[in-house]
């Protein structure tokens, strides 16, 4: 197979799917909460170093991630909490620690902790990734009382095994494999059940802003052209629609106003409902019963 991991098939050909009774398209809010460690080389740069020369620590950039945790992540707490919508955070478990008044507003708002590593460090650095995964997952658990269920890999990147993984430490869901806007079965070891959970490259701030450098509206101007089609779509099969943020991105304040639009926009639409990741895993996993 070309993807060793979900067959390949047309994603208009598979059979009908029954929506929620709430609206047949599901917004996933994710918003991606990080520890950009200080004494390391930054993940992401804004400011080029002078000559190219990498420096840590590196002060400019690692102040851009620090300001979305401080001024950032608050003003997208409110607006979410606002509105009485639902939303997920893929967080590093290190922020616990890092940010504990960051973690503990999220925990307070009732949002879904789907495990992302214990820093932004990609799995396939190096390192015991069953161990990576473990410690990610048990500490999230202890803090807020419930073992994760969905998974996020820093940067998306994974090893050949991560999928298996991920399913023998009891994740329901991963939504790295960003193929379709529908969840799949995956094929993992042991006869174990795994759920490729829709994501989004296209609809994320990081891609957007950080990698595209596009202008503000931009991530507006996307959605709603997005949502016109998922609005014919649904008619006939249901749609997820996954939204990537990032503190550091959204929570600017040139760009703060079209995120409170985007989330209004979605508001009105009738098709529309908001759910986290678990409700749509359940959702799927009631939908479509059937396991490779």
């Amino acid at each position: 197979m070309a993807n060793p991991r979900v067959p390949y098939r047309f994603s208009g050909s598979r059979p009908a799917l029954t929506p929620p009774d709430e609206g047949a398209i599901m917004v996933h809010l994710v918003i991606n909460v990080e520890n950009w460690r200080f004494d390391a080389p930054m993940p992401r740069t804004i400011i080029t170093p002078p000559h190219g020369q990498d420096t840590v620590p590196d002060v400019p950039n690692f102040s851009w991630a620090d300001y979305g945790m401080r001024a950032g992540l608050p003003r997208m707490i409110d607006a979410i909490a606002e509105r009485g919508l639902p939303a997920s955070t893929s967080i590093n478990a290190s922020v616990i620690d890092a940010y504990p008044q960051a973690a503990e507003a999220m925990r307070d708002a009732g949002w879904e902790f789907i495990g992302h590593g214990v820093h932004q460090k990609a799995l396939n650095h190096g390192g015991d990734e069953a161990e990576a995964i473990e410690l990610a997952l048990d500490k999230l658990a202890a803090f807020t009382g419930t073992r994760p269920r969905g998974w996020l890999s820093p940067g998306l990147r994974e090893t050949a095994d991560t999928p298996d993984l991920l399913a023998a430490a009891g994740v329901h869901y991963v939504c790295d494999w960003v193929i379709d806007d529908l969840p799949n079965w995956m094929c993992v070891s042991g006869g174990r059940r795994l759920i490729q959970m829709p994501y989004n490259l296209d609809l994320n701030d990081s891609v957007i802003y950080a990698v595209e450098k596009h202008s503000s509206p931009e991530f507006l101007l996307r959605l709603q052209r997005t949502l016109a089609v998922f609005e014919r779509e649904c008619r006939l099969q249901p749609r997820v629609l996954a939204l990537g943020l990032h503190p550091h991105l959204m929570g600017v304040p040139h760009r703060f106003g079209y995120f409170e639009e985007m989330l209004d926009l979605l508001m009105r639409n009738r098709h529309v409902c908001f759910m986290n990741g678990s409700q749509i895993a359940d959702w799927y996993a009631a939908a479509d019963p059937a396991h490779i």
